[in-house]
């Protein structure tokens, strides 16, 4: 039990430090407060693959590195990744298959998209009701904002970063013992 706690720790670790490098390196469009960074949220697609602790984990610390490097809005979206990190691991979880059917697979990313751009609406537009959403740069019309830029953009941005995710843990399972693939070959 200790070693898997301890591989447990170690494999959160990186991910969250990756989930704090990517928003300072990687190219990003921000549209205040919908922000796309490229692979953003692969570190907590990956953490799914493993379980929903490791899920939490790096949700929680890649929604720390979101607050030291974006505005709080984009951190608190951040934080809500929680949701759909734990929703979509204890799924893998239960249903390893799913990662041997693209098709399967597809609509789980689907579903966990819709999820992920639901949540992150939400925050936004509760942001907003409380007060002035700081940052914000786009003058237009609410619908366009949350639904477009927050709703479609973040679902387009969701599925992007899953399939990054799902091509780096599928070779990442050839030499290393991802729980979920495991579970998968087992059970097939």
């Amino acid at each position: 039990m200790r070693k898997n706690s301890v591989h447990q720790l170690t494999i959160s670790a990186l991910l969250i430090a990756l989930g704090v490098l990517i928003p300072m390196i990687m190219p990003k469009i921000v549209i205040g407060p919908a922000s796309y960074t490229l692979a953003s949220h692969v570190p907590l697609f990956v953490a799914m693959f493993f379980s929903p602790t490791v899920a939490i984990a790096v949700a929680l610390g890649t929604a720390f590195g979101f607050l030291m490097t974006t505005p709080l809005i984009i951190a608190l979206r951040a934080l809500s990744h929680i949701i759909f990190a734990v929703l979509g691991a204890l799924y893998l979880q239960k249903h390893p298959g799913i990662v041997l059917n693209q098709k399967q697979f597809q609509w789980f990313n689907v579903v966990i998209g819709l999820i992920h751009s639901v949540c992150e609406v939400l925050v936004v537009a509760l942001f907003s009701l409380v007060g002035t959403v700081s940052g914000t740069t786009y003058g237009g019309s609410a619908f366009v904002f949350y639904f477009v830029f927050l709703g479609i953009g973040g679902f387009i941005h969701s599925l992007i970063d899953y399939n990054i995710a799902f091509f780096v843990v599928r070779s990442l399972s050839k030499s290393f013992k991802i729980p979920v693939f495991l579970q998968a070959k087992v059970t097939s």
